[in-house]
C-alpha cells in the first residue's frame, strides 16, 4: 500500500493536537489478537490490542504495519492494512484483511494468526486524512474491495463526535454481493446527508450495477465544489484521476491510497 495525501492540519481531534501523529514514524509493538470473525467467504476482521498502551491514538484513514516472518529481508515481511475502526479511546483497533491468491502476508494470516497471537506492528501512520476544508464541500468517497476500511472509519467518527459536514458519499465497487463489507452496517448508518451507494459489476441485484465512475460522474455533473478520496486498486484509481479531472476538477481535490 503506498499513501498519497497532501500534510496539511488534521481534522481536530479531542486527543490529538496537530498533525504530528499523521507524520511520525511510530515504532515497533507488540500487538495481540483478541478476537477474529469472517466477514466474507475471503475476508476476515482481526481486532488486535496494543498491551503496553492504555490508548491507541490514531486520525481516521491512517493504516498500521505489521512485520510477519515470511522472509529474511526486513522490507519484504511488511503488510500496510488500513485501519478499519474508528478511535474509541480503547487500546483496540480493527483490520479487514483479504485472502489474496498466492500472497505470502495474507496467506500467513488467515492460516497462522490465532486468538492470542502475537503481532509486531508500527503505526499508526499515514496522511491519508480528513481536514477541516474537506467537510466544507461534497464529500466523495471513492472505494473497492477493502478499501473501503478508512472510509468506514472517518464516517464513523464523524458520526460520533457530531462534526459538521455536506453531503458525503461512499461509492463502493464490488464484483457480486458475496464481496461486499460492512454492507448492513452502513446502509443502516445514522449519519446526517450520508449516502452510502454499492455496486456490482458482476452480479444483478436490486441496487447499483456496474462500476464506481458512473456513479459519481452523475452526482458530479452540476460541477459542485467537492473532494474526491480513492482508495483501493490501482486500475480504479487511475481511471477515477483522469475521469474527476476531465469533469473539470483540479487534482488538487483528489486525494488517494493505493492497495496492491
Amino acid at each position: 500500500m503506498q499513501v498519497f495525501a497532501t500534510p496539511k492540519q488534521p481534522l481536530s481531534f479531542s486527543y490529538i493536537v496537530g498533525n504530528k501523529l499523521a507524520m511520525a514514524a511510530q515504532p515497533w509493538r507488540t500487538g495481540k489478537v483478541v478476537r477474529i470473525e469472517k466477514e466474507t467467504y475471503n475476508t476476515n476482521r482481526y481486532w488486535i490490542e496494543i498491551p503496553e498502551l492504555e490508548h491507541f491514538e490514531f486520525i481516521p484513514g491512517q493504516f498500521v504495519t505489521l512485520d510477519l516472518p515470511i522472509h529474511e529481508k526486513p522490507n519484504k515481511r511488511w503488510r500496510s492494512y488500513s485501519i478499519a475502526s474508528w478511535p474509541d479511546g480503547s487500546n483496540v483497533f480493527e483490520l479487514v484483511i483479504v485472502l489474496v491468491d498466492g500472497g505470502l502476508g495474507s496467506t500467513y494470516i488467515f492460516n497462522e494468526i490465532k486468538p492470542g497471537s502475537e503481532l509486531q506492528i508500527r503505526g499508526p501512520q499515514g496522511v491519508f486524512t480528513l481536514h477541516e476544508e474537506n467537510l466544507q464541500k461534497e464529500l466523495f468517497l471513492v472505494c473497492t474491495g477493502t478499501g473501503i476500511a478508512p472510509f468506514r472509519s472517518m464516517v464513523h467518527h464523524l458520526h460520533r463526535e457530531n462534526i459538521p459536514h455536506k453531503g458525503i458519499y461512499i461509492i463502493y465497487g464490488c464484483r457480486t454481493q458475496q464481496d461486499l463489507l460492512y454492507y448492513d452496517e452502513l446502509r443502516s448508518l445514522e449519519l446526517e446527508n450520508f449516502h452510502y451507494i454499492p455496486t456490482l459489476s458482476r452480479e444483478e441485484w436490486e441496487g447499483k450495477r456496474g462500476y464506481v465512475h458512473a456513479i459519481y460522474e452523475e452526482h458530479c455533473c452540476g460541477r459542485q465544489d467537492a473532494t474526491f478520496f480513492l482508495c483501493g486498486w490501482k486500475n480504479m484509481i487511475d481511471e477515477a484521476k483522469e475521469r474527476i479531472q476531465k469533469m473539470g476538477y483540479d487534482r488538487k481535490a483528489i486525494h488517494l491510497e493505493l492497495y496492491g
